[in-house]
């Protein structure tokens, strides 16, 4: 059986989101196809910060910015992997982002900013309100009310090649069913997100130890990549990633932040009180973000924080890469182990627990009030552990001297955690060209195949806060259009 549409888009994030919509607004006959059962993907999990230039959040605090001046500042996150970075994308990504953040706030979403990130020159970073899943919610009105015929609970087995051009996509089909051939007019766009949860992909650009690592988005399993590859398509990057890193476990029940319904009265109110109530009030609110599951600081371990496993025990030297060893510990989780002077150290600036960029920084006692499930205090190492359920002699060794490191100091003693360590994304992309056409081996694009979002990130290097949402709005309107485009000519 084959269904034909003009432009077919995989993957329900926001890439995949900003694809459907401007093929529809296009004129194209459009379907948005996502595997699980409601739409979000990595966009979803994220802060949700946008990095723009040209912005009226700008325009209202005196900024005069610039495209080029984003495109020459955004090296400066990438350090020694600069050379790596795809400079042309990077310019398509600052050239489309004044015009992306508009239509993000025709859509319905709201921000609070700009807010400053050096190396960036001028304040450019911008935080959704209320949180990252108002994205998702006014994206997805926006498609619908453009005709996208958006179908959740599909997985796509395989890309449907006729000839050198790819025609549409095969569905997985159910138990018994007659298999589904989807065909484009157009073309495909591939917007899966990255493969931070795939081992077989983290094994084969990372290593066998980074395989083991889970990720925030549970689902995020490559699969755009892997279909692209099977026709010849390259991925670039696949070394590099956000992560791994240790992060906090996610509280039982999410806070009443990350339920905030995202309507855009309630978000205006929040934009309003941002510029108007004093910090000190809103604060207590802040935290209630601030304490969920961000990172802690390495800096704990350089103060002298001990990271030990489910039967307290040490397992190397927390300031030598804890990240990658913590999954081969019981359960992939360890809790950090502090004296009562680390403890009184991390109650002020600049020793904080963790922290959100532009909106706050968390203390340990902002721990002891927001998350009581990640925070066991006890006046001996001996009582801690039997709180804990680890064993006394095993928690008492990892406080002693070792290792070159001094012992810890008095009580009373506080556990953080569980911790684990998980990526955040990774930057392993397909190789793509300027109008996000796949590209094979020899650098020959692919035809009726484009890709965006992670999927699609061509080699392009997304450091600093803001850009890889950035990239997926802008790269995915840009594919949308261009695919509405190859139905009209096709």
């Amino acid at each position: 059986m084959i269904e034909l549409f003009d432009v077919i888009v995989v993957g329900g994030g926001g890439a995949g989101l900003a694809a459907a919509i401007e093929a529809a607004e296009s004129g194209a006959r459009t379907v948005l196809l996502e595997k699980n059962q409601s739409l979000g993907g990595t966009t979803a999990w994220s802060i949700g910060s946008v990095t723009a230039t040209q912005t009226p959040h700008q325009r209202r605090k005196g900024i005069a910015d610039e495209p080029l001046h984003h495109w020459e500042d955004m090296p400066g996150f990438a350090g020694e992997l600069a050379p790596r970075d795809n400079a042309a994308l990077r310019r398509v990504l600052c050239d489309a982002m004044p015009e992306t953040f508009q239509w993000l706030l025709d859509s319905g979403i709201c921000f609070y900013g700009p807010m400053p990130e050096p190396p960036h020159r001028q304040p450019r970073m911008h935080n959704v309100l209320p949180n990252s899943r108002a994205f998702i919610y006014h994206l997805e009105r926006r498609a619908r009310r453009a005709g996208v015929d958006i179908r959740l609970g599909i997985r796509v087995a395989s890309l449907d090649l006729n000839g050198d051009r790819v025609r549409g996509v095969v569905l997985e089909p159910e138990v018994g069913a007659e298999p589904l051939t989807l065909h484009a007019r157009g073309d495909v766009v591939l917007a899966a997100g990255d493969f931070t949860s795939d081992p077989a992909l983290k094994h084969r650009f990372m290593g066998p130890r980074e395989a083991n690592v889970d990720a925030v988005n549970t689902t995020a399993t490559g699969d755009g990549q892997r279909m692209a590859e099977a026709l010849g398509g390259t991925i670039l990057n696949g070394d590099l990633a956000l992560g791994p890193e240790i992060r906090f476990i996610a509280p039982a029940q999410e806070n009443f932040l990350r339920r905030l319904p995202p309507w855009r009265w309630l978000a205006l109110g929040m934009q309003w009180a941002l510029d108007h109530v004093p910090m000190t009030l809103l604060r207590p609110f802040m935290m209630k973000f601030l304490t969920t599951m961000l990172a802690p600081a390495t800096a704990l371990f350089e103060d002298g924080a001990r990271l030990v496993n489910q039967k307290g025990e040490r397992f190397g030297d927390e300031r030598q890469g804890p990240s990658l060893r913590l999954p081969d510990q019981p359960g992939k989780v360890g809790w950090i182990l502090i004296d009562a002077a680390i403890a009184q150290r991390y109650q002020a600036w600049p020793h904080f627990i963790s922290t959100a960029p532009g909106i706050a920084y968390a203390y340990l006692d902002d721990y002891r009030r927001n998350r009581p499930d990640v925070f066991t205090e006890a006046p001996t190492l001996a009582e801690l552990a039997q709180r804990l359920g680890m064993n006394s002699a095993a928690l008492e060794r990892s406080g002693a001297e070792s290792e070159g490191r001094p012992a810890l100091g008095q009580g009373p003693y506080i556990a953080l955690g569980p911790v684990r360590s998980v990526f955040v994304h990774s930057e392993g992309g397909l190789r793509v060209d300027e109008v996000h056409r796949v590209l094979d081996q020899q650098g020959t694009p692919i035809a009726g195949l484009r890709a965006a979002g992670s999927t699609g990130q061509g080699g392009l290097l997304l450091k600093g806060h803001g850009h890889h949402l950035a990239w997926a709005f802008a790269s995915g309107r840009r594919s949308g259009q261009l695919a509405a485009d190859a139905a009209r000519t096709s």
